[in-house]
């Protein structure tokens, strides 16, 4: 059997989605009438399992792992840079700067879009994101240390 980009990308959904599956059991699931902190993570978990087992089952059809050019994975490493950045800095930033400096560093660094178009890309995206977030849905996001003063 030849492998092929779907073996590779199944096989690393299906890992993460059984990653996510078995740390969120210490979550409460809940039921459908109240959900539980664990149950939007087990859904999404088995969801991406499913989704993986069924990009395996139609690998046959993607190219085979040697042929995949490799002209982007330069860009795809800033990419995971810069979000692992976001992720360590999270709670100490809170929400708002985390988000806000994410999409600047991936829109004018990343990206290179123009700084204008940049700026106000960021903060329209951070604050809906903030609104849908904190206003709409009542999630607890992290202040940071900013604001803690």
């Amino acid at each position: 059997m030849q492998v092929r980009r779907d073996h590779v990308a199944g096989g690393a959904i299906l890992f993460a989605g059984a990653f996510v599956l078995a740390v969120s059991t210490d979550l409460p699931f809940g039921t459908l009438a109240s959900p539980g902190a664990g149950m939007l993570p087990t859904v999404v978990a088995v969801l991406m399992m499913i989704f993986a087992a069924t990009l395996l089952l139609a690998a046959g059809a993607s190219p085979p792992i040697g042929e995949v050019a490799w002209g982007n994975a330069a860009h795809a490493m800033r990419l995971i840079g810069v979000t692992a950045a976001a992720i360590a800095l999270y709670t100490w930033l809170g929400f708002i700067a985390t988000i806000l400096l994410l999409l600047l560093v991936l829109t004018i660094l990343v990206e290179r879009k123009p700084l204008l178009h940049a700026v106000a890309f960021s903060i329209g995206a951070t604050l809906l994101a903030y609104l849908v977030f904190s206003t709409l849905l009542n999630a607890p996001l992290p202040r940071g240390s900013l604001w803690q003063w």
